[in-house]
C-alpha cells in the first residue's frame, strides 16, 4: 500500500488494456503534434538552443507518468515558466552560452529537489499563498511580455529586455533596421495560426470532416506553418538574404548529463526555483483538478508535488529545462481521449522520434514562425475581464492582482509576484485585524441569533451578547479589547457579556492574553465574561492552558442556552422572525 500511494502508476496500470492504450496512442499523436513547435519555441523563450524544447518533453514525461496522479495532465516546457528562466539566467550569462545552458539544467535541477522534498514534507499548502488574483494577475502580464518581447523576432532585430520599460524603447529605436523579408514571414504566421486557432475546425467541418476528425487536424496548424515556412526559406534561399533560422540541431537522442554543480550559483538561483516551482505547481494542479473533474476522478497534491518534482529532476539530467503542466496541451489531451499517464509516454516516444529523425528537417525554421508561435499561444492567457470581476467583488484582491500585473511588466517577472504575494498577505493582516463583530439578539420564536442592526430582535439590557466572526489571532487581539470596552462603556446597565464564538476557529496565544485581560478589565467594571459555542478544536487549546480555571464564567453550548441561563426573565414571544428593514427580507453575509 505504500508503494501504491507513492506510484499512482499501480493503480491504473492493473487494468490497462489493448482499448485504453489505442485512446492514449491517438491523443499522444494529436499533442506530439502540438508539443513538437511548442518545445522549440518555449526553449527559444528561455534563450535556450531549440533542441533543448525537445530534450525537455522526453524523459520528464515518463517521470511524471510514473508519479503524477492526473491521468491526462501533459507536462513539458510551458510559456510562464520559459519567461521565468530567461528572467533568473538572463542577468548572469549570455543567453544560449554554455554557461547559461548549464545553469538552466540547474535550476530544473533545483526546482525538482524543491518539488520533491515538499511532496515527502507534505508542504503543498505553501503554494496557497499564491492566491488566484494574483495568479491571474501574474499569468496575464507574462502573456503581455511574452508577446511583446517576441516582436523583435518578427521584425529581425535586437531588443532585449526584463520588462515593458526596457523593452519597449528599444523596440522602438530598432524599427528603422526591420528586415522584411522576416516581418512578412512572421505576419503570415501570425495571420495563419490566428485563423486556424479559431476557423480551421468549422472550414473542415464544412468541407465534411467530422468534429472530432476536424479538431484533431485543426490542432496540427503550427505543424503546417512550420512545414511552409522551411520550404519557403529552402526554396527562396532566405537565410542568405538575412532570415534568422535555428541552424543546426543536433541529431539523436540527449545522453544523461550532469547540470552545472557551482554551490554559489545554486544559492544565486535557489529564490528563482522556489518561485518557479510554486507557479509550476499551482498552474499543474489547476489544470489537473479542472480536468480530473470532469470525470469524476481526483489528483493528489503530494503525488503532483512529487511527479513534478521527478519530472524537472529528469529534464536537468538530460539537457532540459524546468517544466511543469500545460494548460493547452492537458486540455488537448483530455479532448483527444487521453485515459491515462501512457499517453505521455508514448508522446515522449514521439518527441524522440522526431529528434532521431527530423532535426535536419528544421535547419531552416525560421525564428519568426517560432516566435508567431508563442504570441498566439500567450495571448490567450491574457484575461483583462478577470481584472474587473475581482475588483468589483474586492477591491483588494483587485489591488493585489493590479500590483501583480503593473510588477510584472514594469519590473520584471520575479519582482511583479513577490509584490502581488507580499500585498496579498499584508491585505489579509489588514482586514483580519480589524474582524466584523456583531451585537446579536433573539430572533423572537426561535433559537437562532442575529445583529440587532439588521433585525428585530430581543435583547436583555442586562446581558450583552457579541459574537466574533473571525479567528482571534495577534493582528485583531488588541481590537478585540478595544471594541468590547468601548461596548461595555455604552452599556451601564450590563452585567454579563457572551462571546459568541461560532465563527473563531483559532484563538492564538496573544488573542489568549488578549481575553485575560479583557477579564480583568470587565471584573472591574462589574461584569462577567461568558463564552459559547467554541467549537471542538478551539477548547481543547483552551483546556491546555489555565484560562478556563479562572476566567469565571461559563462556557455554553448555544447562545440560547447562555441567554436561558444569565437572562431568564427576558420573555421570547412565539412570532414570526420580522426583518427590521423591509429590504433585508434575505440577510447577508454577517448577519
Amino acid at each position: 500500500m505504500k508503494w501504491a500511494r507513492w506510484l499512482p502508476c499501480i493503480g491504473w496500470g492493473r487494468d490497462y488494456n489493448r482499448n485504453k492504450a489505442t485512446q492514449d496512442a491517438m491523443a499522444a499523436l494529436i499533442v506530439t503534434l502540438m508539443l513538437i513547435p511548442q518545445s522549440l519555441a518555449y526553449a527559444m523563450l528561455a534563450g535556450l538552443p531549440p533542441v533543448m524544447g525537445l530534450y525537455a518533453s522526453i524523459l520528464p514525461l515518463l517521470a511524471y507518468a510514473v508519479f503524477g496522479s492526473s491521468r491526462t495532465l501533459a507536462v513539458g516546457p510551458v510559456a510562464v515558466v520559459s519567461l521565468m528562466t530567461a528572467a533568473a539566467l538572463a542577468p548572469l550569462f549570455p543567453a544560449g552560452s554554455e554557461a547559461y545552458i548549464g545553469a538552466a539544467m540547474l535550476l530544473a535541477l533545483l526546482s525538482g529537489l524543491l518539488l520533491s522534498g515538499m511532496a515527502f514534507l507534505r508542504l503543498g499548502f505553501l503554494a496557497n499563498f499564491l492566491s488566484h488574483p494574483v495568479v491571474s494577475g501574474f499569468i496575464s502580464a507574462s502573456g503581455i511580455l511574452i508577446a511583446i518581447g517576441q516582436l523583435k523576432h518578427l521584425l529581425g532585430v535586437s531588443a532585449s529586455g526584463q520588462s515593458l520599460v526596457q523593452i519597449v524603447p528599444r523596440l522602438w529605436q530598432s524599427l528603422a533596421a526591420t528586415h522584411w523579408p522576416t516581418l512578412l514571414i512572421g505576419l503570415l504566421s501570425l495571420a495563419w495560426l490566428w485563423w486556424a486557432r479559431a476557423r480551421l475546425k468549422p472550414a473542415l467541418q464544412h468541407a465534411g470532416l467530422s468534429a472530432q476528425m476536424a479538431g484533431n487536424l485543426a490542432k496540427a496548424g503550427p505543424v503546417l506553418a512550420i512545414i511552409v515556412a522551411i520550404a519557403a526559406v529552402t526554396l527562396l534561399q532566405l537565410d542568405k538574404v538575412g532570415v534568422q533560422v535555428v541552424g543546426v540541431i543536433p541529431q539523436g537522442l540527449p545522453g544523461l548529463t550532469l547540470p552545472t554543480w557551482d554551490l554559489d550559483l545554486m544559492v544565486q538561483l535557489l529564490p528563482a526555483a522556489l518561485l518557479i516551482s510554486l507557479v509550476g505547481f499551482v498552474e499543474s494542479v489547476s489544470v489537473g483538478q479542472t480536468l480530473a473533474a470532469k470525470r469524476r476522478q481526483r489528483i493528489e497534491p503530494d503525488n503532483e508535488l512529487l511527479g513534478l518534482g521527478t519530472a524537472n529532476l529528469g529534464a536537468a539530467f538530460s539537457g532540459g529545462f524546468p517544466v511543469t503542466g500545460g494548460f493547452a496541451r492537458s486540455v488537448v489531451n483530455y479532448d483527444a481521449g487521453a485515459q491515462t499517464p501512457m499517453a505521455g509516454v508514448f508522446t515522449a516516444a514521439g518527441i524522440a522520434l522526431s529528434v532521431l529523425l527530423l532535426t535536419p528537417l528544421l535547419h531552416n525554421l525560421p525564428h519568426a514562425v517560432l516566435a508567431a508561435t508563442i504570441i498566439v499561444a500567450v495571448l490567450s492567457l491574457v484575461d483583462f475581464r478577470s481584472l474587473g470581476r475581482t475588483w468589483r467583488y474586492s477591491p483588494q484582491d483587485g489591488a493585489a492582482q493590479l500590483a501583480t500585473l503593473l510588477g510584472v511588466l514594469l519590473i520584471g517577472v520575479e519582482a511583479g509576484i513577490l509584490i502581488g504575494v507580499g500585498l496579498s498577505l499584508l491585505l489579509f493582516l489588514w482586514r483580519t485585524s480589524q474582524p466584523h463583530m456583531a451585537v446579536v439578539g433573539q430572533v423572537p420564536g426561535t433559537e437562532h441569533f442575529r445583529n440587532v442592526e439588521r433585525f428585530a430582535v430581543i435583547e436583555s439590557p442586562s446581558v450583552l451578547s457579541l459574537r466574533v466572526d473571525e479567528s482571534l489571532y495577534f493582528p485583531n487581539a488588541r481590537y478585540l479589547e478595544d471594541r468590547i470596552g468601548d461596548l461595555i462603556a455604552r452599556r451601564p446597565q450590563v452585567r454579563h457579556l457572551v462571546l459568541m464564538c461560532s465563527g473563531v476557529n483559532l484563538i492564538d496565544a496573544s488573542a489568549l492574553d488578549s481575553l485575560e485581560t479583557i477579564v480583568e478589565r470587565l471584573h472591574t467594571a462589574g461584569v462577567q465574561l461568558h463564552l459559547s459555542e467554541v467549537k471542538g478544536p478551539v477548547m481543547d487549546r483552551l483546556r491546555r492552558s489555565s484560562f478556563l480555571d479562572h476566567f469565571g464564567g461559563q462556557v455554553f453550548i448555544s447562545q440560547y442556552e447562555a441567554m436561558n441561563t444569565l437572562a431568564p426573565s427576558v420573555r421570547q414571544p412565539h412570532q414570526p422572525p420580522a426583518p427590521r428593514k423591509t429590504d433585508e427580507n434575505c440577510p447577508r453575509p454577517g448577519n
